[in-house]
């Protein structure tokens, strides 16, 4: 089986935004107390964060962090988060049935990420309160005139304002297991007064609208339109959440799950231009993409209604999914799509960063390790830069439950006119068959590969644990190059990076 990549230099897709490698951290789980947060972790620095962690999180190359939801935010009051740690109150958590303790909040989350260097992107609570709530939380994080809230700020020890500059408004508020969940109108005028409000305070502030949760949500299409028609003018881009899980369906369209983003972020994008066309409007909203991941979602439906009425633990374990040799694939193929959207995709939150459905897991006290789905983002964020470069793939077909025929190899190409580098990002679909790749990208002024890795695991269902970390990792992997034509043989099941000069 043969498969040919062509690219045309003369037309790129986009440049890929620093924010297409961005993750989330939730108030959920274990994904800050005991994940990014362990005062008492032998690696803990003065702060509390956990060193081995950070380290891991660099490693993982992570540009922006969406906090601290989520579900979680929408009955969150940002000032229990604040302020001497033996004051703050101690909340029930509704999202997630937990106690919310609140010894990590608003500035410890500042100071991790200018630790890690990461760029904030914060999301406010639409779901309990409103306008007046988001105006003040803006002014105590990027406040800089005399007034309470700047005041306060500066009070508990953080003198310059943190200057965030992307907002999102609200979370999944089409979603009925939302604490103060709303129709399309109702949160629409929400939206874009609160939008309103907070570009009287800054008006270069970059706003995310909530869009869809899922496509299968009933709302959806409608939803995006209504929210658009109200609030065009006032927001930058507009949500989509999307979590594929592998229980649901059968293993060969598990690996096209690209298939089904491609769909979604395309129907997103109509919707919008839709919407702009109707208003005559030059602009174009973008797209956060500010959840994906994969996620045994049924297995944590079969459970989620199944807590105690008087049970509150404190940061218990939940979603933590053990991911595969599969699961990598996935994430990469995941990242091939996001990458080719690269013109109108302009964040993407991998969700989420610490034990949580996440690339990197710890044990409270203990080790921290690498899960399988870290090694594609962690290559992706480091290689794949520049512009994105529609590759145009004649290949070989593999079949489907959910889509029929499709593409057995996927790919995306990318290029950095500044730095005269670049990646080739593929994806083998098939479960049983190898095939031979060329890639033409001499165009592009490629003249040789720095290196090549790949991800084939022998056993899909391998994972990585504290005790093995390394079960499911990348390997170097043969390409040749000549006359700006690359070749390699892609082994079924197998997700391959290439780094081009």
């Amino acid at each position: 089986m043969t498969a040919r990549i062509s690219v045309d230099a003369d037309r790129p897709i986009g440049r890929i935004s620093p924010r297409m490698y961005g993750s989330f951290v939730e108030h959920m789980g274990r994904c800050v107390y005991t994940g990014i947060f362990e005062p008492d972790h032998p690696t803990a620095d003065a702060n509390g964060l956990r060193q081995d962690v950070m380290e891991l999180v660099r490693e993982l190359g992570v540009t922006t962090v969406r906090y601290p939801g989520g579900n979680f935010v929408s009955n969150y009051r940002w000032e229990d988060g604040v302020g001497p740690i033996q004051d703050r109150p101690r909340r029930l958590e509704l999202a997630w049935h937990t106690t919310e303790p609140n010894t990590f909040g608003t500035d410890q989350f500042m100071t991790w990420c200018d630790q890690a260097g990461i760029e904030p992107m914060l999301a406010i609570n639409l779901g309990t309160r409103g306008e007046t709530d988001a105006v003040n939380l803006l002014d105590y994080v990027n406040g800089q005139a005399d007034t309470q809230y700047a005041n306060l700020r500066r009070t508990n020890g953080h003198e310059d304002p943190y200057n965030v500059r992307m907002w999102c408004l609200g979370n999944e508020m089409d979603g009925p297991w939302q604490v103060g969940h709303k129709n399309a109108e109702d949160y629409a005028y929400l939206a874009l007064s609160t939008a309103r409000a907070m570009h009287m305070v800054d008006q270069d502030l970059e706003l995310v609208a909530c869009g869809s949760a899922a496509w299968e949500m009933p709302t959806f299409g409608d939803w995006e339109r209504t929210i658009l028609d109200l609030a065009y003018d006032e927001v930058d881009y507009i949500s989509l959440h999307r979590y594929v899980d592998p229980d649901a369906q059968d293993r060969a369209s598990f690996l096209a799950a690209g298939v089904d983003l491609d769909r979604f972020i395309d129907g997103v994008i109509a919707t919008a231009d839709a919407v702009g066309a109707k208003h005559r409007s030059n602009k174009k909203i973008m797209v956060s993409v500010d959840e994906w991941n994969v996620w045994r979602l049924g297995a944590w439906n079969s459970i989620e209604h199944g807590f105690a009425p008087d049970d509150w633990p404190e940061a218990a374990p939940r979603i933590e999914d053990v991911y595969t040799g599969a699961d990598a694939l996935v994430v990469g193929g995941l990242l091939i799509s996001l990458l080719r959207h690269a013109d109108r995709v302009k964040a993407a939150s991998m969700a989420q960063l610490v034990n949580v459905i996440a690339p990197i897991m710890t044990e409270k006290g203990g080790r921290a390790w690498r899960q399988t789905t870290f090694h594609p983002f962690a290559i992706a964020s480091r290689i794949a830069r520049g512009q994105a470069y529609d590759a145009v793939v004649a290949s070989p077909v593999a079949g489907t439950e959910r889509y029929g025929e499709i593409d057995a190899v996927d790919a995306v190409v990318t290029w950095d006119e500044e730095t005269g580098t670049g990646s080739l990002l593929a994806l083998n679909r098939s479960l049983t068959d190898a095939v031979d790749v060329t890639a033409a990208l001499g165009a592009l002024g490629v003249s040789r590969v720095k290196a090549a890795q790949i991800i084939a695991p022998d056993d899909l269902d391998a994972v990585n644990t504290a005790d093995d970390p390394d079960r499911v990792h990348p390997v170097p992997h043969e390409v040749t190059l000549a006359d700006g034509v690359l070749a390699t043989t892609l082994p079924p099941a197998s997700w391959l990076a290439v780094e081009l000069a």
